[in-house]
């Protein structure tokens, strides 16, 4: 199995890469960018420096190097194999912006953290976004998965979303052309979401503030934000709790080398040592096998994975999967 190797790869893309303004790095470490803190390295991390530099590298870049985005890196499991071509991490400089661009709307970089624009809307008297205030991600990774929280979801508030295709050239969507359903989106994966435009609506700034009050103390009493952990693990199925069946399944607590189900919230999987990326992957197939026994629902993963296996570390899906 190929393993990454960074060096190599930088040095195919030819003396292009001197024009780019955003840093360049090989074999990149993933645990310093993911939550879990846990996976093998990216073969070649670009951060590129503003949209016009990410356009650059795109139109620089052979059509057949892997190309993979991250965010934050909240909602994010990496394989101890490694990132085989090139990841684009989006720099906060760059991409982290967030400010007023009209009445009761919000223009928000795709790195900027989902948080931050809900305190944006709060200070400026625009409801609808207190939902953000709980969810550990950024806006890219919101825009890709339609987050939400409390009642709330991204496609409520989103109008326009400004993005980079695989060759290099931009586009700009609609709420329309997102095509969101729960925690999916079916625009084309190989888009990079660079910023958005969302609206909300007058609201009074104390009510906004409770509202966000509301949804930190619900988080802090029942989800273990202390620890690393990726958020929730996997998708509510329709009709049910991911939790409650977990719960009910026997898997609260549930341990896998350094990897564990949470006692507070047994959607969230959380790293309690030196977890290994095999240790939390597999750790959720244990757990989605459990599930389908105990209620013959079949839990799909809400968290990302990423990258290739280390050979002999392979994590097969639970007999009652489907292909992912």
């Amino acid at each position: 199995m190929k393993q990454v190797d960074g060096e190599k790869l930088l040095a195919s893309l030819g003396e292009g890469v001197n024009q780019l303004r955003g840093r360049l790095t090989p074999d990149a470490s993933m645990e310093r960018v993911t939550w879990f803190q846990a996976g093998g390295l990216a073969e070649l991390m670009f951060q590129p420096h503003d949209v016009d530099d990410l356009v650059t590298f795109l139109k620089l870049l052979p059509a057949e190097v892997p190309l993979t985005v991250v965010g934050v890196g909240s909602n994010l499991l990496v394989r101890d194999g490694g990132i085989p071509g090139v990841v684009v991490r989006l720099s906060a400089k760059g991409f982290g912006q967030v400010e007023l661009v009209g009445e009761n709307r919000i223009r928000a970089g795709a790195i900027c953290p989902d948080k931050h624009i809900a305190a944006m809307a709060m200070d400026n008297g625009i409801g609808g976004f207190a939902f953000y205030y709980g969810i550990p991600g950024s806006i890219g990774g919101a825009l890709r998965m339609n987050a939400g929280a409390n009642g709330g979801e991204t496609s409520q508030r989103v109008i326009e979303v400004h993005a980079v295709d695989r060759q290099g050239n931009q586009h700009v969507l609609s709420r329309e052309d997102m095509g969101y359903t729960y925690r999916h989106t079916t625009a084309p994966k190989d888009l990079i979401f660079t910023h958005a435009v969302f609206e909300g609506y007058p609201e009074e700034r104390a009510k906004i503030r409770a509202e966000m009050d509301a949804v930190r103390q619900h988080r802090e009493t029942v989800q273990p934000i202390k620890e690393k952990t990726g958020g929730s693990t996997f998708k509510n199925p329709p009709g049910h709790s991911a939790w409650k069946l977990i719960d009910d399944a026997g898997c609260r607590g549930l341990m896998n080398g350094g990897a564990q189900m949470s006692s507070l919230h047994c959607n969230f999987m959380i790293n309690i040592g030196h977890a290994t990326g095999y240790d939390l992957e597999y750790l959720g197939e244990m757990v989605r096998q459990r599930v389908f026994e105990h209620s013959d629902i079949k839990l799909e993963w809400e968290i990302k994975r990423l990258g290739i296996f280390m050979p002999g570390r392979e994590v097969k899906p639970f007999q009652g999967a489907t292909t992912e």
